[in-house]
């Protein structure tokens, strides 16, 4: 499978600086806008993604000794007519050697669809990208754990776990319509489950394979069902410079 995507415009697309800045978690500046296409199992546009960058910030541990530069982002997914379907805040974050994407982007939405008016307790857990990737290392789970409860008692945990994270190959060049980007292949299983007790487990699993800038974060995501056939497509088309509303 070829990792080039054509751009659409005839105009060929800007080379994106693959240099890093972890004051900058994936080189993210105030008020930047990144655009992503989603097309389903046909090819055909199913919807956007389109997230803004609210804030730029930093923290630092209890010792003072590690900081942790972060970027809140609000991203929202509208519908193939451009309708609103959701929208929640992120935060990506950037700490020596690795940056970080919000586990909380994981949530299967579909799966909380039954709890609304519950009391939910999350539990992020963020998906760790290394600056310097290396081919044939192995990355650390990520997700979001949902404790779903009543003022009296729970009811339900609900997890989305991505694990099995491997970097398979890399870099190669990337073209979109947002630029060209040296991208790193990282395949990986998701996990979606519900459980209303112990011994009752649903699950759904889905291959994921993201192609990964260390300068960009992620440019493209293929996501696989569970008989191996190709699902949704999301695809990096615009990275635009901030503008303060």
């Amino acid at each position: 499978m070829s990792l080039t995507t054509q751009a659409q415009d005839s105009l060929p697309a800007p080379v994106v600086s693959t240099s890093l800045d972890c004051t900058h978690p994936f080189g993210l500046d105030s008020y930047m806008e990144l655009v992503y296409s989603i097309t389903d199992d046909r090819g055909k546009p199913a919807g956007t993604i389109r997230q803004r960058v609210v804030s730029l910030g930093s923290q630092t541990n209890k010792k003072e000794t590690i900081t942790t530069n972060t970027a809140l982002v609000k991203s929202g997914l509208y519908d193939g007519k451009n309708r609103l379907v959701r929208i929640q805040d992120l935060t990506y974050g950037c700490r020596q050697d690795t940056t970080f994407t919000d586990g909380m982007s994981e949530i299967e939405f579909k799966n909380m669809s039954s709890f609304r008016d519950r009391r939910l307790a999350y539990a992020p857990v963020g998906l760790a990208w290394p600056n310097e990737p290396t081919v044939g290392s192995m990355l650390p789970n990520g997700g979001v754990s949902v404790q779903v409860s009543s003022s009296a008692v729970d009811i339900a945990q609900v997890n989305t776990t991505v694990r099995r994270r491997r970097i398979v190959s890399g870099p190669a060049t990337l073209v979109t319509p947002a630029g060209t980007f040296q991208c790193y292949k990282v395949e990986s299983e998701r996990e979606a489950s519900v459980a209303p007790r112990e011994d009752m487990v649903m699950r759904t699993r889905t291959r994921v394979i993201d192609y990964y800038s260390p300068a960009v974060g992620i440019v493209k995501t293929e996501v696989y069902n569970k008989n191996g056939k190709l699902a949704e497509t999301r695809l990096l088309t615009a990275r635009n410079p901030g503008n303060q509303p």
